[in-house]
């Protein structure tokens, strides 16, 4: 359990907030380049943390990310035009360039502009994501080279889905290993549904021992399952403060039921309180790239058959249609009736109500994970109520990879799985 005082503390992202002042420390996903990909294109809606910005791409290229509303007469800036390299209010022609400077008044005989600026928040491009730090100019972090964001286009896709409820919440459920292949299992090896397969060594597998050990960055933590007569099966995954989860994703993913050097991953971003976005990345590390049907995410829920691809990004399946559960398929076919594994996840999640109430949760040893979560991030506020940097600012996570294997079981997974799971030079493709 938390206590309610903890609780809130972790859970309210605002300006000002303890939380939202910690997290402000990092560099935190705003949108996809995808969204902005034009320069003098349309700009686009951005809530991080409860402020409203907007984004959108000069004439230069470059990319900027303000407050939306303009500091004239509070008119929103959405409606902007994007012109030469600025954005220009359409209410009385103020114009913003990507660093918040006013460069034009069209309604003033005699312009003010230098007497004015907008809120402006800096951004870098990398993996396909505009990232943008909101914290004091003076402790920005390194920028974030996780390895996925180092390969080359060909080798990663990204994807973002809206989820309705708080970021933490999101965040605890994925980073549980223990939940995976009870809901998000089939129940029958004839089903053509998305769902972990009964024949598979997820399912297999018995219930896990947990070991998490605490790093530079945040930790890396392992699922350690005994498998048939004489065999583990060990899933590694690395968490990187403050809400981004690297999980492996190696066996049994080919077509044909090959393995391949893949990984995957979530980043867990507050929207405002009672809502985040869940940006899914995933790479190949070796020579192959990924595939098309790689990039469509049919099985777990966050391609274009589950998720609205432009505007507010949506799930299609949501509490408004109760995630449009399927009872028939429930009783034979797949653990929950629902389709798409992160769906399910989604589902679980926002079915809590939009911010949980931790003080009436009983914890077991195979949440470790979310315990150690908990304790750095309360860690990571004080360190930076007292002035220090939170833990993970830095470039201590750029060559983490998370590995799964299944191997004879004398031997152990300190062995068998630790020496890949940090690479000294990330690579940008083997």
């Amino acid at each position: 359990m938390l206590p309610r005082e903890e609780n809130e503390l972790v859970t309210r992202t605002g300006a000002g907030t303890p939380m939202g002042e910690t997290l402000r420390r990092y560099w935190i996903p705003a949108l996809m380049s995808r969204e902005v990909a034009e320069p003098d294109g349309a700009p686009v809606r951005v809530q991080l943390m409860g402020e409203r910005l907007v984004a959108f791409r000069d004439s230069a290229g470059r990319i900027g990310l303000v407050d939306e509303f303009c500091p004239h007469r509070r008119a929103s800036l959405w409606f902007g035009r994007n012109e030469e390299s600025g954005l220009r209010c359409v209410y009385h022609g103020w114009k913003f360039d990507v660093e918040g400077n006013c460069v034009e008044q069209m309604n003033e005989p005699e312009p003010f502009c230098h007497k004015i600026h907008l809120k402006a928040y800096p951004t870098v491009e990398m993996g396909g994501l505009v990232w943008t730090y909101m914290g004091p100019p003076e402790r920005m972090p390194a920028p974030p080279k996780y390895e996925w964001t180092q390969v080359p286009e060909t080798h990663r896709h990204v994807s973002k889905v809206w989820e309705e409820c708080n970021w933490l919440q999101a965040l605890e459920g994925g980073i549980d290993t223990s939940h995976a292949p009870i809901l998000h299992r089939a129940i029958t090896p004839n089903t053509t549904r998305p769902g972990i397969p009964v024949q598979g060594p997820f399912v297999r597998g018995k219930a896990p021992t947990l070991e998490v050990d605490v790093t530079d960055y945040g930790y890396r933590y392992v699922g350690i399952r005994p498998l048939d007569e004489d065999k583990t099966y060990v899933r590694s995954y690395q968490f990187v403060m403050p809400f981004t989860q690297i999980r492996p994703q190696q066996l049994g993913r080919a077509l044909g039921g090959g393995d391949r050097k893949m990984i995957a991953g979530h980043i867990w971003v507050p929207i405002d309180d009672e809502n985040c976005m869940v940006y899914n990345w995933m790479y190949s590390y070796g020579a192959e790239p990924l595939s098309q049907l790689d990039r469509e995410e049919r099985g777990n829920g966050n391609g274009p058959d589950y998720v609205e691809q432009s505007g507010e990004f949506r799930s299609l399946r949501n509490k408004r249609n109760n995630w449009m559960i399927d009872r028939q398929v429930q009783k034979h076919e797949t653990f929950t009736g629902i389709e798409g594994i992160n769906t399910q996840d989604r589902a679980v999640q926002e079915g809590m109500g939009p911010v949980v109430d931790r003080s009436l949760e009983h914890l077991g040893p195979a949440d470790r994970a979310i315990i150690v979560a908990r304790r750095l991030l309360l860690d990571a506020v004080k360190s930076v109520q007292e002035g220090g940097d939170p833990l993970g600012a830095d470039a201590s996570y750029y060559g983490a990879r998370a590995i799964e294997k299944i191997f004879p079981n004398h031997q152990t997974w300190r062995e068998t799985v630790l020496p890949e799971m940090d690479v000294e030079t990330p690579l940008a493709a083997e």
